[in-house]
């Protein structure tokens, strides 16, 4: 058999579709002349463009939106650190406002310290606060600054305000300050106003002193300031130690109980003014000592006095007795000496 005698005949189905894509062919290459030879194919193409923007948007709206959502994550992730940061970042620049603000209100503290030396011209010390006593019932401070640094018992301890309290024991490197809000301390006291003598007292409390056993007749006021009197020796005249905030009877009537607002603030500050002149206490024995001094000196002028007087002159000084008056006595210069003056100057003239 021959070789076309086997080969199977075309079907209907395949020559119409090869006629098709004939067609087609033909057809195209008619609007690809056509078109390029006029050009009349644009505008079409123009209108199915935009006809076609909405299926295009479509077709790239799940590639946008995934686009969307990884920039969304990576947004939302930077969003997050960068909170972190500047949350860290607020914090410490929230810490070093803080500090500047303290900073300023030591430095305006210390300015104030500065000033008050030199409105008064004192020979002080600036001494840091190591620590302050933590006893409720105890107002005390210890201070950086020892006997090396010349720190000596007894010295006063002031600051901007007024009187701050005393030194009361000395180490090497170390000193305790006793506060005038202790309930161990008393300070001599006058009135600004008037010059009244009082005594305020340490209450235990670092914003309150107290008056006590006041006379109900003494010229004491609300408002009244009291600075140190300087009586005893102890501290230095003239310094605030607080301002009178309130007067009442005590229990028996008899007296005024008063409250005072302490000068100086004992509860705040890193430093404190160490007064170099340190005025020595007096004591009851050394008043003591003074008045028998006193006394022997007196006995001693008195016995001197009574052994150089002459007899005659003692005589004189007994006129109550009756027997001889001042007129009459005898004067003890006018025995020997006026007989034998004239004479004497007669043959010269």
């Amino acid at each position: 058999m021959s070789s076309y005698a086997s080969s199977p005949a075309p079907r209907p189905g395949d020559v119409a579709g090869t006629l098709r894509l004939l067609a087609y062919l033909a057809l195209s290459c008619a609007l690809v002349v056509s078109d390029h030879q006029g050009g009349w194919l644009s505008q079409f193409r123009q209108q199915a463009s935009v006809a076609m923007q909405p299926l295009w948007w479509l077709a790239g709206l799940p590639s946008r939106l995934g686009d969307s959502m990884r920039n969304d994550a990576a947004t939302r992730t930077q969003l997050s650190a960068d909170n972190r940061r500047l949350r860290n970042e607020l914090l410490v620049l929230n810490a070093g406002q803080a500090r500047l603000r303290v900073e300023a209100v030591e430095n305006a503290r210390l300015r104030a310290l500065l000033g008050a030396v030199e409105q008064g011209s004192l020979d002080v010390q600036l001494a840091p606060i190591l620590d302050v006593d933590q006893d409720p019932t105890r107002q005390r401070l210890l201070l950086d600054a020892g006997s090396r640094n010349g720190v000596r018992v007894g010295q006063s301890v002031i600051d901007a305000g007024g009187l701050l309290g005393q030194v009361i024991t000395v180490t090497p490197l170390t000193s305790t300050v006793l506060l005038v809000t202790d309930l161990e301390h008393a300070v001599p006291v006058i009135i600004a106003r008037n010059g009244v003598r009082l005594v305020a007292y340490g209450s235990g409390r670092a914003d309150h002193l107290a008056l006590r056993n006041v006379p109900l007749s003494a010229d004491v006021e609300v408002g009244d300031t009291l600075v140190t009197s300087g009586l005893g020796g102890r501290f230095p005249p003239g310094f605030p130690v607080g301002t009178i905030t309130e007067l009442q009877p005590d229990d028996s009537r008899a007296f005024l109980v008063g409250d005072l607002t302490p000068a100086a603030q004992l509860d705040r500050g890193r430093d404190v003014l160490l007064l170099r002149d340190v005025v020595v206490p007096v004591t009851t024995a050394d008043l003591e000592a003074a008045a028998a001094e006193r006394e022997a000196a007196a006995r001693a002028q008195a016995e001197a006095d009574a052994a150089a007087a002459p007899v005659g002159g003692t005589e004189a000084t007994t006129p109550d007795t009756g027997d001889t008056s001042p007129a009459d006595a005898p004067p003890a210069t006018q025995t020997p000496t006026p007989p034998s003056t004239p004479p004497a100057q007669a043959p010269q003239r």
